[in-house]
């Protein structure tokens, strides 16, 4: 995959759509069981992400994608940013500047591990791994653009019944079921903005 200057910058600006866009729903989501800014800050995080273009899409892309990931850690509060930031940064580090396929799921395994490390959780506990899991198993099978979407969007939907055993909302214990997971959501449009701003291909 070769994104020339034109294709990163539009990749960062749908990224950063997704979150500003979405802010109130996410902060809606988060009222339930968080602190309630998990929209404001995603939107925030993402300001500042399109403030440094131009210059940010001169960046090749694993230098544009780890400094994406430094502004997130520096601008998003609560576990968000550091969650976030990471994997952008770590997705940065192991890409080469033209990735193909087999390099982007490779460089996925190492940032979701650590995402895990950061946030000393794993996939059933109602975070974002329970999107991003989910969907490199996917990416990692072939899946294309389609499929891949449709499992963000359902694997957000399928942290609505579950339980959170990790971060804010696992204070509130059974409370916590019923509602789904706002990193999880945010990841889910994450993903979905990438693939159509990249107009992603199986084959690519």
């Amino acid at each position: 995959m070769s994104l020339d200057r034109g294709a990163r910058e539009k990749l960062v600006r749908a990224l950063a759509a997704s979150m500003i866009e979405h802010a109130e729903e996410l902060t809606s989501l988060d009222q339930a069981i968080g602190d309630g800014d998990h929209g404001l800050n995603m939107k925030r995080g993402f300001e500042a992400v399109l403030a440094t273009l131009p210059g940010l899409a001169d960046k090749a892309l694993p230098e544009m994608l780890k400094a994406i990931g430094m502004t997130l850690v520096m601008k998003v509060g609560g576990a968000s940013g550091p969650l976030v930031g990471t994997f952008f940064m770590e997705l940065g580090k192991a890409l080469p500047e033209q990735p193909a396929r087999t390099d982007l799921v490779a460089a996925a395994d190492k940032a979701i591990d650590a995402v895990k490390m950061r946030g000393r959780s794993e996939a059933g506990q109602k975070t974002l791994l329970d999107v991003l899991v989910p969907v490199q198993a996917v990416f990692a099978g072939g899946g294309d653009a389609k499929a891949i979407a449709a499992e963000a969007a359902q694997a957000a939907d399928r942290t609505t019944p579950m339980l959170a055993t990790r971060g804010r909302a696992s204070f509130l214990g059974e409370r916590s079921i019923g509602h789904m997971d706002p990193g999880s959501r945010s990841a889910s449009l994450l993903i979905s903005a990438a693939i159509a701003a990249l107009e992603f291909e199986a084959t690519s």
